[in-house]
Parts: C-alpha cells; sequence; structure tokens
C-alpha cells in the first residue's frame, strides 16, 4: 500500500486523540501504515485511503472501534516492578485496613488493564497476605478500552513465556493450572476480579468510588491536558484517605494539584489536603469478593519470601519503545510503554527462572504435575 496521505494522518491522529487520549505524533506514521493496513483490508479496502473516506462517514463504529485497537499493543508481565506491590503489601493495605476496620470493604481499581496481569498480581499478594485483611470484602475491578482484551483478562490462560515474566515459581504452582500448553488462573482467582470495558476519557462516576487505584504507566502517553482531566477525574472517585499508584516515568507534579507525594512512597499519592476530597467512609458500588478466611501465615510475604522487586504488570505501548526508563502496568490509552522486550531480571530471593533455562524449569512443571 501507499504511504498514508498527510490529510488522512491528520484525521486519524485527530481521532484517536479524541477517542482514546492517544497522542500519535508524525514520526510514529509508520506505525499507522503497519498496524492498519491489516484493518483496512479485512474491511476490504485497497489503501489507508479508503479506509478513511469510510471512517469520515461516521457511521461505521465497529470500524473505528477497529482502528483505535489496533494502534495499542498488549504487552504486560505479572508482578512487574516489584516495588509498588511490595508497597502495596507492607503499608497501603494495612494502613487502609487500620482506617476501614468499621465499615471492613475496600475497592481496588486496575484501570487500563490490559490482559490482566496487574489485577491477577494485586489478588495473588491479597491471598498471600490473608490474614492482614481477615473478615474484610475486597473488590478488585479491572478496566480496559478493549473488549476482546477483556475476554483473555476473564478467561485467565496465559503462555509459558507470560507466566515466566515476573511470576514466581512457587505462585505458578500455588495459584494456575495447566491447562493445555498454557497455564490459567485458579477460578477462585478468577472469581476475585471483576472485568469491565470502560474508556478513561468517560466519566468515571459510573465506576463508585475507589480506595486503591493502580493507573501505572498510562499517563505517559497523553498529552498535559489529557493527564490533568483524568488525573482530577480519579482524584473525585478516591476518598481522603486512598491511595493512587502510578508509574515510575509519570508523576502529579505541574499537573495538578488535587494529588500529592507520600513520603517515602515512590509513585505512590493521595489526595492533596484541602482539595475537595471524598469523606473516608461512604458507600461502595461492584461486587466484592469473600471476606477472607483467618491466615496463620505471616502478611511479610509473597510465595513465602519479601516481594520486593517481584516486578509489576506492564502496558499497552503506541509503539515497541517509550520513553527512556518507562515501565508500565498493563493497559489500553494507556497503560502504555515499556522499554524492552525481555523478561524481567529475578528478584533477590524469589526463586523464579529467567533466561534460557526458564523454560526448561516450567516444562519440567509440566510433565511432573
Amino acid at each position: 500500500m501507499a504511504s498514508i496521505r498527510p490529510d488522512d494522518f491528520t484525521f486519524l491522529q485527530q481521532m484517536l486523540k479524541t477517542r482514546s487520549g492517544l497522542v500519535v505524533t508524525p514520526d510514529k506514521a509508520y506505525l499507522l501504515e503497519s498496524r492498519l493496513t491489516p484493518i483496512a483490508r479485512s474491511f476490504g479496502h485497497t489503501d489507508l485511503s479508503a479506509l478513511v473516506t469510510q471512517l469520515r462517514g461516521g457511521r461505521d463504529e465497529r470500524l473505528a472501534k477497529a482502528v483505535v485497537d489496533a494502534m495499542t499493543t498488549n504487552e504486560s508481565s505479572f508482578f512487574r516492578d516489584g516495588r509498588p506491590f511490595e508497597q502495596f503489601r507492607a503499608h497501603v493495605l494495612p494502613s487502609l485496613v487500620k482506617a476501614r476496620s468499621g465499615q471492613r470493604a475496600l475497592r481496588v481499581w486496575s484501570a487500563a488493564c490490559s490482559s490482566g496481569q496487574e489485577a491477577y498480581s494485586i489478588a495473588m499478594c491479597l491471598l498471600e497476605n490473608k490474614a492482614a485483611w481477615n473478615g474484610f470484602q475486597i473488590n478488585i475491578l479491572g478496566t480496559d478500552l478493549s473488549t476482546e482484551i477483556l475476554d483473555r483478562a476473564r478467561d485467565g490462560k496465559f503462555s509459558q513465556f507470560e507466566v515466566q515474566r515476573g511470576l514466581p515459581i512457587q505462585m505458578l504452582v500455588k495459584y494456575f493450572e495447566q491447562a493445555g500448553d498454557r497455564w490459567q488462573v485458579r477460578r477462585d482467582i478468577r472469581s476475585m476480579v471483576q472485568w469491565r470495558e470502560f474508556n478513561l476519557l468517560d466519566s468515571l462516576t459510573a465506576l463508585g468510588s475507589f480506595d486503591i487505584v493502580f493507573c501505572r504507566n498510562v499517563l505517559i502517553y497523553f498529552d498535559q491536558s489529557t493527564k490533568r482531566r483524568v488525573l482530577e477525574a480519579i482524584a473525585r472517585q478516591m476518598p481522603e484517605d486512598g491511595y493512587l499508584f502510578l508509574g515510575g516515568a509519570e508523576t502529579v507534579l505541574g499537573i495538578t494539584d488535587r494529588f500529592q507525594p507520600v513520603d517515602g512512597l515512590r509513585g505512590i499519592y493521595q489526595l492533596a489536603m484541602g482539595k475537595g476530597a471524598r469523606p473516608a467512609a461512604g458507600p461502595r458500588s461492584g461486587r466484592t469478593a469473600a471476606p477472607a478466611a483467618a491466615a496463620p501465615s505471616s502478611a511479610a510475604s509473597v510465595g513465602g519470601r519479601p516481594l520486593a522487586q517481584a516486578g509489576a504488570p506492564g502496558g499497552r505501548p503506541l509503539g515497541g519503545t517509550g520513553p527512556a526508563g518507562s515501565t508500565s502496568a498493563g493497559g489500553r490509552f494507556g497503560k502504555a510503554a515499556t522499554t524492552g522486550t525481555g523478561a524481567q531480571p529475578a528478584a533477590s530471593g524469589l526463586s523464579r527462572p529467567s533466561g534460557t533455562g526458564a523454560l526448561s524449569r516450567y516444562a519440567n512443571l509440566k510433565t511432573k504435575r
């Protein structure tokens, strides 16, 4: 197919920005060509100009959704970056459990969740620390723009390569079951998470309020005004003592004054005092997981070992690379970029396979189970 025409590029650029917040710069025109050419052919068009002509008519929502979906890439892994989950376990969860001792309910949102690794990582972290929230109702909601990727998340099946990225081998054995040549999250873990199609540019009111929001590496592919819009919308859905998790390359500074950093917890924010925060106690919406049964095990670990550096789910980048050093937590427009495609380095103290030996160790597991 011929190169994309400048006016067609401008139309697609504006459409993607309006529908998803995704910013496509002129140097990414080649991505439009490579990713939308198969879409054009599947809809019976011989070139991108014909596809754009159909889009300009504004009457084919199916095509518009296919275009938006094609411009993101699913890139996610379990426990990516590690530290956010250690902070969740060691600081955030105990703080909110203490604050909600009367209400005994918490809601967690994995925004732009992609294929679900982040939400399932949160669920496994909770189960590894059941004693910390005994008797509580905890609801985890994963949202994404793509119904197709949500179907994958809901199904909870992952390839051998996907489970070797960030997932300690003890947790693979404990929380997954063999499903042919794939690994499926156990049914009881899957039942802890709700999934919902949702665009971060839409009103968040229908989602209800959240005590904890994981919106990691979603903002790095938005322009400044869209970042502010999303952050301030999230702020309106959080209580005054709620926690917001952002990616390591993200900040609220210079964008909004609704959030302030939590001392000693890098990448975690709370509502700034006096900025119209919701009361800490209030109604919650959404299905909740069953209360945790009492557990004798310590709440200080995942898989019996420290969780620090176990790694957190990735994102949905526009291209193969993002800002230097950026990582992400799975999602859609964007829980965007992660630089590099290799498996995360093994954490100190975690018995997790890595490199070429990982495949053989997982293969051995498959034959022995």
